[in-house]
């Protein structure tokens, strides 16, 4: 098998056991999850806001979804360990979720979009967006966008930064749709530029004194020594 072929059918892999883990762990405020292969077996690391409620009383749920994920996705000798999602307000997949919530209990979409969005904020984002799409306020499906912050649509900060996640939801009018996307904070994008005071580039380019030149030859001449 190609590199190429092989590079593919694993990423293939690894989408169908993130969509089946954010079914299963939807309540457990699931978040994304990693995937190593290793020459043991494969390290799967599941990011939660609950992670009590995926490790189960005694382990037992951790147990029985190694055993699911070994027979269902090929995962050899899967070792899942949970992490806890630090601020959930930057994880795309829990708004996704929250948004979702949200529009089940009959809260209007705008609001829901928007408390997202300022908690989205709130919590450090550089930028985000909401997309709800569906029959919101008329028989014809349409989508209203909630917006914020600064978000690149495209290029290198885009693909490696931005934290997208889409989910459904069955209502009463239909389907509706609900995208999320998130630009953290701690990011440095390759057009920042960082400007230097004088005073720290003359101290930087100050030349050292003679006494700490010898010194620094001594330690040289000592460490060949040895």
């Amino acid at each position: 098998m190609s590199s190429t072929k092989h590079f593919i059918e694993d990423s293939i892999k690894k989408t169908k056991v993130d969509e089946f883990l954010w079914k299963e762990f939807e309540r457990a405020g699931y978040g994304g999850v990693e995937i190593t292969k290793t020459p043991l077996g494969t390290n799967i690391v599941i990011y939660a806001m609950r992670p009590g409620m995926i490790i189960g009383r005694g382990g037992t749920t951790i147990k029985n979804l190694a055993k699911v994920l070994e027979e269902k996705f090929s995962l050899l000798n899967p070792q899942i360990s949970v992490a806890e999602i630090e601020v959930p307000e930057l994880n795309a997949r829990v708004m996704a979720s929250r948004i979702a919530s949200a529009l089940r209990r009959n809260i209007h979409f705008r609001r829901a979009g928007f408390w997202a969005l300022s908690r989205i904020m709130e919590a450090g984002a550089m930028g985000a967006e909401i997309v709800i799409s569906g029959k919101l306020r008329t028989e014809r499906s349409r989508s209203e966008k909630f917006r914020d912050g600064y978000l690149p649509k495209s290029g290198d900060p885009a693909m490696k930064y931005v934290q997208t996640a889409v989910t459904h939801v069955q209502l009463k009018p239909g389907v509706f749709g609900i995208k999320v996307s998130i630009m953290p904070s701690n990011v440095k994008l390759p057009d920042e530029i960082e400007f230097i005071e004088k005073e720290e580039l003359e101290e930087a380019s100050k030349p050292e004194s003679l006494e700490e030149e010898v010194e620094k030859e001594e330690e040289v001449i000592a460490d060949s020594e040895n």
